[in-house]
């Protein structure tokens, strides 16, 4: 649950930040466990968190990632145009975060950002490019190839480029990622995607 403080940015103002294990941690939450009302309300608070932290601390890489991460988050919670904002802001971010340190988090700028532009419409209405959004996961498989987060973007990539064989190589390789013990919350919910989104694949190879 949240603390008032979260809850009511403006209490930081004697107060440490949130950490970014913290913010990681209610991000969990919030993605995953919220809905409607409740889950907006979260990620508003959510953002200024983060806001805060990369405010105080605008050298870590890891505070802006997780600023990106909530942005694009709450910008595929919301859906429409209206999220492009958001989707603009997260993008800011993560280009940030790999200004600072792209290797910073194994290289989650990179897969964050890719998914930005993989999901995010194109021009003239957005910033979508799938063109980049393979460069940039490529380059985080680069750095972190065994990794549950960027094995599925990147097979969620080549899924809606109806890339089924290859997109089911890296769903495997996804779920068989070592468990990331700071975040058991996170990797339960993304191994419950990874078994969804592997269905699917079947089912197109079966055709």
């Amino acid at each position: 649950m949240f603390t008032v403080a979260l809850c009511h940015p403006l209490a930081y103002a004697d107060e440490p930040p949130i950490s970014v294990a913290e913010l990681m941690s209610q991000w969990a939450h919030v993605n995953y466990e919220l809905q409607d009302d409740n889950q907006e309300q979260a990620f508003e608070a959510l953002m200024g968190a983060a806001k805060d932290y990369t405010h105080k601390f605008p050298q870590d890489a890891e505070g802006h990632i997780w600023a990106g991460i909530i942005y694009s988050s709450f910008a595929g919670a919301k859906g429409g145009l209206g999220a492009l904002g958001l989707a603009k802001q997260a993008k800011q971010e993560l280009e940030h975060a790999i200004r600072l340190d792209g290797s910073a988090l194994q290289g989650s700028a990179y897969t964050s950002l890719g998914t930005l532009y993989a999901q995010v419409p194109g021009w003239p209405i957005g910033f979508g490019d799938d063109d980049k959004a393979k460069e940039l996961l490529q380059k985080s498989l680069q750095i972190n190839p065994e990794g549950i987060d960027v094995n599925y973007f990147y097979a969620q990539f080549l899924y809606d480029e109806r890339e089924y064989k290859e997109a089911k190589t890296y769903l495997l390789k996804a779920q068989a990622a070592p468990p990331r013990l700071a975040r058991p919350l996170a990797d339960k919910y993304r191994q419950q995607e990874i078994s969804t989104l592997l269905a699917k694949v079947e089912r197109k190879l079966r055709r």
